[in-house]
């Protein structure tokens, strides 16, 4: 099919969103650790996100559709956990590859669903895939700093 359905719309805004609360947490995680390895990794992650949110919004455009802008509720209350977290926990890194180790498992979720969407144009699939990739690849190396930790 060559047009977003409501629902796909729907779902590809609710992903950006996500998108943009993954860049802010990591960039928050990023100010919250020590270890530059950690530091390093969380700003990267930043800017691939910074990166994934482009490509989504040109993404639903080309589409027709608009894009929502900012971040969800959801992710402001988990940025804000972390915050705490970071506060009150005796070994903040380890609180902090935790909390993002879950969240990239929690994207590649949605990423699956959307990519099992029988909707979704080629092209969009295309790059979610590229998307979800990227993220396990991160994650395959953020589990390797935890056990380096």
């Amino acid at each position: 099919m060559s047009t977003y359905t409501e629902n796909l719309s729907g779902k590809l805004n609710d992903l950006l969103e996500k998108t943009y609360d993954a860049e802010k947490g990591f960039k928050k995680a990023a100010e919250n650790v020590d270890n530059p390895s950690l530091k390093n990794y969380f700003k990267q992650k930043a800017d691939e996100r910074y990166n994934f949110g482009h490509d989504l919004k040109n993404e639903i455009v080309s589409f027709g559709e608009n894009v929502d802008k900012g971040g969800s509720a959801t992710g402001s209350v988990h940025r804000t956990w972390m915050d705490v977290k970071a506060l009150f926990s005796f070994d903040n890194e380890e609180s902090m590859l935790e909390e993002a180790i879950r969240g990239e498992k929690a994207a590649i979720s949605e990423y699956e669903d959307i990519i099992n969407d029988k909707s979704v144009p080629e092209s969009t699939k295309s790059l979610l895939i590229s998307q979800k990739n990227q993220i396990e690849n991160g994650l395959s190396k953020i589990k390797v700093l935890e056990d380096l930790h």
